[in-house]
């Protein structure tokens, strides 16, 4: 496999190379079992001599890190003392900026509910996952390598386009929808492209926290309406965004008042946006 090995500075060659790949095989980026790259090829790579690479190997074997096998190449052998993997060093300068250590982390469920009552959630168990495997494989095949149009598939985005004008009644062509890995990042582009820092985001509360999250890290003063039609119509006089999980009827007027953009999330074969 390729290993990258940096030679700085002053000193034996040879030694660098060992002592770098020894200590990668004590930290376990090397793994018992993986192949290392011949000397030729590595000493090509490093733009050394042959000969460094080879007394390098030579010492890793006598010390028990590697072993050779005839016709098949280096190996790493079981390392001879417990493997302790090392943490990266901390950049001495570089620090998350400030907001982030007024957000709380997300806590995340170990093991799945004895009863799931999420909204918008498939029974996994109804999917085609034969199918869908045979005609991803299938896609892989003819798919040339490369980046794809970051909008998305547009045969996807034209029978996105149709599901909504369809059960939706949203005029909408294929050039007006973007397809995301999920709510979340639709959230973060729609954020970065209309939040500027300091502008206040009305949420529904209680809502989706890790919405609440998304917008206080780009800035954004995040102030909860209760989930009410009252709410909705008396809304905080500050506020520039809105952003709805329920309760189109009453959120969407407010916004066409206001004159600036709200944000809600629909599930499809339902009939109305849904809350999280």
């Amino acid at each position: 496999m390729d290993f990258h090995i940096s030679l700085a500075g002053r000193g034996e060659l040879a030694a660098q190379i060992y002592r770098q790949l020894r200590d990668a095989i004590l930290d376990g980026r090397l793994r018992q079992g993986e192949r290392l790259p011949p000397t030729r090829e590595l000493a090509r790579s490093l733009d050394v001599a042959r000969n460094t690479v080879a007394v390098a190997y030579e010492r890793l074997t006598a010390d028990g890190f590697l072993e050779g096998r005839a016709g098949a190449g280096t190996f790493v052998s079981a390392p001879v003392r417990p493997s302790t993997r090392r943490r990266a060093p901390h950049g001495s300068g570089v620090r998350p900026r400030g907001v982030w250590g007024e957000i709380a982390a997300t806590e995340m469920r170990r093991s799945p509910p004895a009863f799931d009552f999420r909204v918008g959630t498939p029974d996994l168990t109804l999917f085609p996952l034969e199918s869908w495997r045979r005609l991803v494989t299938r896609e892989l095949r003819v798919t040339a390598a490369g980046y794809l149009a970051p909008e998305g598939h547009e045969g996807l985005r034209v029978a996105i386009a149709r599901y909504f004008g369809v059960s939706r009644s949203v005029r909408a062509a294929p050039d007006d929808v973007i397809v995301t890995q999920g709510a979340q990042q639709a959230l973060d582009l729609v954020g970065r492209v209309l939040i500027e820092p300091g502008d206040c985001v009305a949420v529904e509360e209680p809502g989706y926290p890790p919405a609440r999250r998304l917008f206080h890290s780009l800035g954004a003063r995040v102030a909860g309406c209760p989930s009410t039609p009252r709410a909705w119509t008396s809304r905080p006089s500050r506020a520039r965004r809105g952003w709805s999980t329920s309760r189109r009827r009453t959120s969407s007027p407010w916004a066409r008042r206001c004159r600036w953009p709200a944000v809600r999330r629909c599930c499809p074969g339902r009939g109305s946006a849904t809350p999280w």
